[in-house]
């Protein structure tokens, strides 16, 4: 089990102006943050990042849609973080969501559904370093 997880404020919450929202909403659930960023994914690493959906039907919209704006990347901690912070989130789908999850709050639709969560501690070891150099986690 691991205390780390990743995540990312997608394009979507970004350009509606929910980062802020979302960021306090994470420190609240006694999240700490190890690293934070702001940047923008071109096709390219969005491509990169999401290579493991690449023969998936959406991966084209998915890469288009991650590359369409700035997006705040992070590392959080916590005590159980992957399934912490999923929990948080809540489902994919914002209309399947938990009432006061993440995504239920600020999610327009599966497509945009404003951040993304590591899925298992190995993953969340993996996105983390693709953002973040050792040197910018703490």
């Amino acid at each position: 089990m691991s205390n780390r997880t990743f995540t990312m404020i997608k394009p979507d919450a970004f350009r509606n102006g929910h980062s802020g929202a979302i960021l306090d909403r994470i420190i609240k659930e006694g999240f700490n943050i190890k690293a934070l960023k702001m940047v923008k994914l071109s096709a390219e690493k969005a491509g990169e990042f999401y290579a493991v959906h690449k023969e998936r039907p959406f991966y084209g919209e998915l890469v288009a849609f991650m590359s369409s704006g700035p997006i705040i990347a992070a590392i959080l901690e916590k005590e159980n973080a992957v399934e912490s912070f999923r929990t948080l989130i809540g489902a994919t789908n914002p209309a399947q969501a938990a009432e006061g999850t993440i995504r239920k709050m600020f999610a327009t639709s599966v497509g945009e559904n404003a951040v993304h969560g590591s899925d298992s501690n190995e993953n969340a070891a993996i996105e983390g370093a693709f953002f973040f150099a050792g040197l910018e986690q703490f």
